[in-house]
This record gives C-alpha cells, structure tokens and sequence, in this order.
C-alpha cells in the first residue's frame, strides 16, 4: 500500500483525499476525505476571472488541507484543477498560490481527462458485480461542467460539456445580483435548453445510449440520493452505491426547483453550499436519465478523487521499481 494525497478542484468545491492504495488490487482506504465548498468558479462564466474573494477563499482551504497531508506523512501529492480554473485569464494567479502553499502546481487537466479519472475512481470497485451490467456510462456532474464517458473497464469514449449546476445557475437563475426564489418556468425551461444542446454534443463522441448501467457522481447526485432516501443528515456510506429511480429523481427535481432558498436549506441533507445550486444539478441529472432511458442511477461517493490517488500509488510504485 502506498500513501498518497489528491486534491480535485473544480469550480464549487475543492476536495481532499488522503488513503492508502494498493493500484494492483484495486484497493483503497480512506485516512481522511473532506470537502469545502469556495466557489472558485464565481463570476467565472460572466468575467471570465477568477474572483479575488475567491482565490482566497481557495487558498484557505488549501492551508487546512497541507496541515492535514503533512499530519497523515502522504508520500505523494497531485493536485488536479478542472473547469473554472481552465475557463480563466487570471489562472497564473491561481497557480502561483497554490504552489506556495502546497509546494506541488496543480494541473489544469482538460475535460477528457477529468472523465478518465472520474470513470477509473467509480468503476474500478465495480468491476465483478453481477448486478451491474457494462458498458457502464459515468456521469460527473461538477459546477462548471459535467463529463461523459462510456466504457466497459477502460474508457471507450469521453466528452466534457460545459453545463454544471453553478454555471447553469448563475447563467439563467440570477437576477439583479439573487437567485430567483423559486425560478419561473422560462428560466427552468432554459436550463432544459442549454442541458439539451449539451446532450447533443455529447452524443456526437460519446454513445450514451448503448450504456446498461448509469453510475452517476459528485456533490449534486450524491444530494438527490440523500434526499430520496429522507436521510436525517448526510451519511456517505448510506449513500455510495445507493440507487434512485427515474420517477424518483423527476419528484425531488420538481420540488427543488419550484421551492424557495429556506425551504432547500431546511432539508436536514443539505450541505450549505449547495442550496442555491441543487435545483439546476438535479435538472442535469434528470435529462440525463430521460435522454438515454435509464430506468435508475447507481450513485457513488467514489470518483475523480479516488481516479487521482490510484494514478499517483502507480506512479509512486513504478518509480520505486525504476530506482532499484
């Protein structure tokens, strides 16, 4: 087993994994897993900045979790950035603090290669169950962009399109500076739109339909499952692996979108950075599961993170190997 550290950042969330791994079995043990939402990708899709509020904000997490990486003794650390890092003019700025801080650049990796390490982190413990059926199709549906990619235990095709539950809601749900509480029907019916184009261009690179099972990631799917299961607050192991229903996706997407800021804030599950964003997540979802005719999703709290710490026990193994 080695021990590794990964840390994704994407345009809502920045997120940490320390674990031991052992990239030949499969095998990987969680030490610590954490999440802060920053909002890195703020204003991103209008300014096409990164805002200063933010970068801090970022880089306050990113202080918390070299404390954690050096207490844990990691042997190695990949720092990978995705959507709103990749969308900016000022991302030097942002490369530069996170050097200083961490000691590693982080890698603005392209949208392809998010899905790889997204469809590795959710498919590798997978692989065997006979109640599963392949070519699996993972969906991440992240804050700025939600990635594609269809495969049975290696990846056949990927596509990253830029609809994510932030960028979605700041494009079509703000106005005057807040979000609209509820939405109307026009601005929920552009979000349809735009997640609709995206789904076209999808499908010119990636078969979605020839998927049998639909495994489907990150924050705002992860929030649907604990919803639909009343959870009394958000319980991970209750979570990953779960499955929802189409019916029950298109219930909790009705109602999230047509009920107020306080009344998303209330649902005991609800993570804090999430309410203003959940209803456009979920709307992404639902198209999803309507598009290609899945009949349920298989929701796993394992994804790009865990993508990432099994590339980096590889690397750390093959260089071992090369140094004897």
């Amino acid at each position: 087993m080695t021990r590794v550290a990964a840390i994704d950042c994407g345009t809502n969330s920045i997120r940490l994994l320390v674990a031991d791994v052992d990239p030949v079995t499969g095998e990987l043990v969680d030490l610590d897993r954490r999440m802060t939402i920053v909002r890195l990708g703020q204003g991103v899709d209008r300014t096409g900045r990164l805002a200063p509020q933010a970068l801090e904000r970022t880089f306050a997490a990113c202080r918390d979790y070299a404390a954690i990486i050096k207490e844990h003794g990691a042997e190695r650390l990949r720092f990978v950035a995705t959507s709103a890092s990749r969308d900016a003019e000022n991302r030097d700025d942002f490369v530069r603090g996170v050097m200083e801080i961490l000691g590693v650049e982080p890698e603005v990796i392209t949208g392809d290669q998010e899905a790889e390490f997204s469809f590795t982190g959710a498919t590798r413990e997978l692989t065997g169950r006979a109640d599963l059926h392949r070519p699996y199709l993972v969906v991440d549906i992240g804050g700025g962009s939600t990635e594609f990619v269809v495969g049975e235990e290696h990846v056949r095709a990927a596509r990253s399109v830029d609809v994510g539950c932030v960028r979605m809601t700041e494009r079509h749900l703000v106005r005057d500076g807040a979000v609209s509480d509820p939405p109307s029907e026009e601005q929920i019916a552009a979000i349809r739109e735009d997640v609709e184009a995206a789904l076209d261009l999808a499908e010119e690179s990636v078969p979605l339909r020839e998927a049998r099972t639909l495994v489907g990631l990150a924050g705002s799917v992860t929030t649907v499952s604990a919803i639909a299961q009343d959870l009394p607050e958000y319980d991970s192991t209750r979570i990953h692996h779960s499955r929802v229903t189409l019916g029950r996706v298109r219930e909790i997407t009705d109602r999230l979108l047509h009920s107020t800021h306080a009344e998303r804030a209330a649902v005991p599950s609800m993570h804090p950075g999430r309410v203003d964003v959940i209803g456009a997540g979920a709307l992404v979802l639902l198209a999803v599961m309507e598009r290609i005719g899945a009949e349920e999703v298989v929701v796993s709290e394992h994804d790009i993170l865990d993508g990432i710490a099994f590339k980096v026990a590889e690397d750390a193994q093959a260089a071992k190997r090369d140094s004897r």
